[in-house]
């Protein structure tokens, strides 16, 4: 009796002790229901700090020191201090706005937001710890899946677009030390950008890394060949990818084969996969056999989104956007990572066809810091798509 006294207390008490170490980041419907010390914090517009208690103090009538703090002042003139007064920010043409700056440990768990103008031409960066370089830099346009600056419905766990351009983002993104965001607008024309930033301040362990993104784009093909990503140095996994790909050819463009050299592999690499739709989770050119078109979908984990067919006048190209997420399988490297993919399609007499497609991806990874230096963004010409 004592034994089993002593077993029941001693599960007890492993119980207590994990429920209590629960840091409130890694949530789920399994665990939903634990409590944690982690706290809730939001930054927007209407609080640029995320402080306690300090949102939604703008007046209407001015007089507060932040910048962009009377936006919806006509709206809410008489209304006054705690309704609708500040909603969202301008930023000038070649102005870099800082959305937030986090001086904690915490998980940031949700991002939504809606940019206005150009998409492309608006760059996200992310930094963490005070690092020089960021971890994240992305057109925003295709860091939510949107490159070609035309909406889709997207709907995965990792990501969703939702109607009219609500760009969400559910990737974990935890800093022990600092967060920074910010947003470059390289337009000559002024935006306007709603946004929210929502995490928790919380302890993260020792085997958390960080999370990174990387904007790659070939206009065309060199070679039949676009490298999503290459140069990275350290331990970490490879979570997802997005791809938009311009067709400047007819019949079926997605032959070519992705490819993840790992750990010091060269000429060979250790994961090919066989063929572009595969590897996005569909097959047969995405084609629905009954209709003859192609077939756009969205599950949790991969989809093709996005289809632009030629409009009979301007847009006179089909673009596709797809994306593929490694969730429950993501791609382990220790020492170094490299993803390339192939840009085949088919010519007569059933003979592969080396491509000059446009192709833009982006790279999403988690790895220990420090990380390389990222190749740098292809300019303001570079990143538009016309």
């Amino acid at each position: 009796m004592r034994r089993f006294m002593f077993l029941w207390c001693l599960v007890l008490f492993s119980y207590t002790s994990f429920a209590q170490n629960f840091n409130g980041a890694d949530v789920g419907l399994g665990n939903l229901s634990k409590l944690s010390n982690a706290k809730t914090r939001s930054i927007s517009p209407e609080n640029f700090t995320g402080a306690k208690g300090k949102g939604g103090m703008a007046d209407p009538k001015g007089g507060e020191v932040e910048r962009n703090v009377s936006n919806a002042s006509r709206a809410a003139r008489e209304l006054g201090v705690g309704w609708k007064v500040n909603p969202y920010v301008h930023i000038d043409a070649g102005e870099t706005f800082t959305l937030a700056e986090i001086d904690a440990s915490g998980v940031i768990q949700h991002i939504w937001m809606t940019p206005t103008g150009n998409w492309s031409h608006s760059i996200l960066r992310f930094y963490w710890d005070d690092e020089a370089e960021p971890s994240v830099e992305v057109p925003v346009g295709a860091f939510f899946g949107m490159a070609w600056n035309h909406f889709a419905p997207l709907n995965s766990l990792a990501m969703t677009v939702n109607p009219g351009s609500a760009f969400n983002s559910y990737w974990q993104m935890p800093f022990r030390k600092k967060c920074k965001i910010t947003m470059e607008n390289i337009s000559a024309h002024a935006m306007v950008l709603y946004y929210q930033v929502n995490y928790i301040e919380t302890e993260v362990g020792d085997d958390e890394a960080y999370f990174h993104a990387e904007y790659r784009r070939s206009k065309p093909t060199e070679g039949a060949l676009h490298t999503i990503i290459d140069g990275v140095k350290g331990k970490g996994h490879y979570v997802g990818t997005y791809m938009a790909v311009g067709v400047n050819n007819n019949g079926w463009w997605g032959e070519g084969e992705v490819k993840f050299f790992l750990d010091g592999d060269k000429e060979f690499a250790t994961i090919v996969t066989t063929g572009l739709e595969d590897y996005f989770c569909g097959s047969y050119n995405f084609e629905n056999k009954e209709t003859r078109r192609y077939q756009e979908f969205n599950t949790a984990y991969a989809g093709l989104h996005q289809v632009i067919r030629p409009d009979g006048l301007y847009g006179s190209q089909q673009r596709f956007g797809m994306y593929r997420w490694h969730i429950l399988d993501p791609v382990r490297f220790d020492g170094d990572l490299k993803v390339t993919v192939q840009d085949l399609g088919w010519r007569s007499e059933d003979r592969y066809l080396p491509q000059q497609s446009d192709i833009i991806t982006v790279a999403y990874w988690y790895q220990a810091e420090p990380h390389a230096k990222f190749k740098p963004l292809p300019g303001k010409n570079g990143v538009e798509v016309n």
